[in-house]
């Protein structure tokens, strides 16, 4: 996409072009986003019901959620590459169709082996789209607008997973379990039409051969490891399918990382983490969506299992977490990122969210809600903290030509992230003893208690590579202060004659 005239001005309608394309990207990927995160927590809700639909044991249901989860992981290796390639307008355009198309499918799916595979292509359009879509917007803005750029992102990622189960239990209670796949496919029609007509055509950065070899492994390898993690909580850490699967994920990923390394143009560009500022970022994304996406996994259970709420009334006791990451994000972008540095605040997010990460624990035993929901609301404030300083100043220091390959590392970490802290928390709570009893019958709450702490833990450890963030290296993603208003004269009265 042509970015400035002949001279290198841009012209007024020339500049209008560009902030129009930044628009669509911003509300295409922004989309997108949305409805693949939002997928992995709406679908739970309806397992049971689709459990009793297709007849078959809830051991089996699983494979509804696991299969999706897989395929995300196989598939975000090659994103990076295929946006390179074929331009990351057509890429992220077909994803999103991939994603809306097997959406339908799965609501018409007639039994449980159909909806699987159709999750599995559903699945496979959700991992394109993550970093095609990242890798554009970061092509689109300047660093110093990134910050911006991030908060709302932020706010798409953390209403996702509060979101599905509240309009899940609502289509579930109401409609029917095929709902919750229907509900994407609206959004995503939206996402497709308005992305055609105003998204810039962008042309491919690279023309290499692909990379098959590293492929090959880094999807085996993360497959495998993503679904020994999801896994292992179900079936026990010991059980031989869990230990082969993330015994293979480890050997496949090893394999990967040897022959990556020799490879001029490898599909997951592993050079990249010796960029200090992105690694540093990266993991920090990584370990806060383990803490974070675990402390939601076990907020559901414990709304439910000890507190006797409908899905529907847990997920709206969960609503005051999203609330504030979605001011927290704003707090982040207009004052605090720019006030405090890319460090300092990304330290102060860390901290601020595990904190009240832990204080959930306490907050659990109390007879109103309210205390919960309050911890919650301070929680998210933290999170958006976290979140948006990582997404603005982890990519201050990749080139252009990177931009792509360090995307999709980004994304797989903070997939793999996710999946991990769902797994803790579900290993947390087993170890411990789910209780039997609600609250109100006097039930112990001391293995949703432990759980809580072990996701703050988790979520502390986000501070070690946060203060390995130099400022300097992500000045570029400062925002300048707003220049204050030239001081206007008092108007005097208009003397008569």
């Amino acid at each position: 996409m042509p970015t400035s005239a002949p001279d290198g001005v841009l012209t007024p309608a020339l500049t209008r072009r560009v902030s129009a394309h930044k628009t669509a990207v911003a509300v295409v990927y922004v989309a997108a986003i949305f409805l693949s995160t939002m997928d992995t927590t709406i679908v739970n809700v309806a397992l049971p019901t689709i459990g009793h639909a297709f007849h078959v044991p809830t051991a089996s249901v699983d494979e509804i959620s696991i299969s999706y989860l897989v395929s995300l992981a196989v598939f975000v290796p090659a994103s990076g590459w295929l946006g390179d390639r074929f331009g990351g307008k057509r890429i992220l355009l077909t994803a999103v169709a991939v994603f809306t198309a097997s959406s339908a499918l799965c609501g018409v799916a007639g039994g449980l082996g159909q909806l699987v595979l159709f999750r599995i292509l559903q699945g496979a359009g959700g991992g394109m789209l993550a970093s095609v879509g990242m890798a554009m917007l970061l092509r689109a803005y300047r660093p110093e607008e990134r910050v911006r750029v991030s908060a709302v992102l932020t706010m798409a990622i953390a209403l996702a997973p509060t979101a599905g189960p509240v309009l899940g239990g609502l289509l579930v209670t109401d409609l029917s379990w095929r709902w919750v796949f229907y509900v994407n496919v609206p959004i995503g029609i939206f996402a497709c039409l308005y992305g055609w007509l105003r998204l810039e055509r962008d042309h491919d950065l690279r023309g290499e051969h692909f990379d098959a070899a590293g492929f090959v492994l880094s999807a085996g390898g993360l497959g495998t490891l993503m679904y020994g993690i999801s896994s292992g909580p179900e079936h026990g850490w010991t059980s031989l399918p869990v230990l082969a699967s993330l015994a293979t994920g480890l050997v496949l990923l090893g394999a990967m990382a040897t022959v990556e390394l020799r490879t001029p143009e490898p599909v997951i560009d592993l050079r990249l983490a010796g960029d200090r500022l992105f690694s540093a970022c990266s993991a920090a994304m990584t370990l806060e969506s383990v803490g974070f996406l675990g402390a939601l996994f076990i907020l559901s259970l414990y709304y439910q299992e000890g507190r006797g709420l409908s899905a529907l009334g847990s997920g709206l006791s969960t609503a005051p977490e999203a609330l504030g990451v979605m001011a927290g994000s704003q707090l982040a972008s207009r004052i605090l990122y720019r006030k405090l540095g890319p460090r300092r605040h990304l330290i102060t997010g860390v901290l601020a969210s595990s904190t009240f990460m832990a204080m959930l624990a306490p907050a659990a035993d109390a007879h109103s809600l309210w205390w919960m929901r309050g911890d919650l609301l301070l929680m998210g404030l933290g999170v958006g903290q976290v979140f948006v300083a990582t997404q603005a100043a982890a990519f201050a220091t990749i080139a252009p030509r990177s931009v792509g390959r360090a995307s999709t590392m980004f994304n797989v970490g903070r997939r793999l992230g996710g999946a991990l802290g769902v797994a803790v928390a579900t290993t947390s709570l087993v170890a411990v003893g789910m209780p039997s009893r609600t609250f109100d019958a006097g039930g112990s709450l001391t293995a949703f208690k432990a759980a809580f702490l072990i996701a703050a833990a988790a979520n502390l450890l986000a501070l070690w590579p946060a203060v390995y963030v130099r400022d300097e290296q992500a000045r570029s993603t400062v925002p300048a202060p707003r220049r204050a208003r030239p001081h206007l004269a008092p108007r005097t009265r208009r003397e008569t004659p």
